[in-house]
């Protein structure tokens, strides 16, 4: 997070104190060991002030040359308008995206959209944040081979892409790590990791994922 705390004072000066505030606290997030993190830009078009993540969930010495290899992987993006905006109904906007490969008969079961979209919310509650105006989408996608790439089994994608309104705390700063800690939480269960254990007790019910038999090289 040291790159993402240089990245953050460009400008500082013009940078209102509540989103400096938001974006620092990302450095208090516990992420489990297995997530790889780092700063990326961050767009420029979707609000006045905006920062943004990538995260993979990476299994070390996995690949058939024992290289690591990404099991999955997403973007966060905080967006902030000092003035508020009614979409949002609030000042602050998370978006995010979390996408994986899928054993093929995970990928046909019908109920799966529905059940991905509670794996979100579930890990929002389970760490406890408060938030407003969810909104997402979740695609499934197949992938069959064909000619020179016949010999590789048929893969299913998973992408689920969503944003939230974090609630404000004191200063109106909400608490972004926490937000972070829950979103991580989601790139592990989409990659077939079983849950860790969080501060305190998950609150409601996350339908688990199970666990994959291997995952395709990306």
């Amino acid at each position: 997070m040291a790159a993402a705390q240089e990245h953050l004072a460009d400008g500082a000066d013009e940078t209102p104190i509540p989103f400096r505030q938001a974006v620092e606290a990302l450095r208090a997030a516990r992420l489990r060991p297995e997530i790889e993190i780092d700063p990326t830009p961050a767009p420029k078009r979707l609000a006045p002030f905006a920062y943004a993540l990538e995260a993979a969930v990476v299994e070390r010495g996995a690949g058939p040359d024992g290289e690591d290899r990404d099991l999955a992987d997403g973007r966060l993006v905080v967006l902030h308008n000092p003035a508020g905006d009614d979409t949002w109904q609030g000042a602050f906007r998370v978006v995010t995206l979390a996408r994986a490969e899928l054993e093929p008969e995970m990928g046909s079961d019908p109920l799966l959209p529905e059940v991905s979209w509670s794996w979100l919310t579930g890990a929002l509650d389970a760490r406890g944040v408060h938030y407003g105006a969810p909104s997402g989408t979740v695609t499934r996608a197949g992938s069959y081979y064909f000619g020179g790439l016949a010999a590789r089994e048929p893969a299913t994608q998973i992408e689920i892409r969503a944003s939230w309104t974090p609630s404000e705390g004191a200063g109106g700063v909400p608490d972004l790590a926490a937000h972070l800690a829950a979103w991580c939480d989601l790139l592990c269960q989409v990659a077939g990791l079983p849950p860790a254990t969080v501060d305190m007790p998950p609150r409601g019910g996350v339908v688990p994922l199970p666990q994959r038999r291997g995952a395709q090289p990306r």
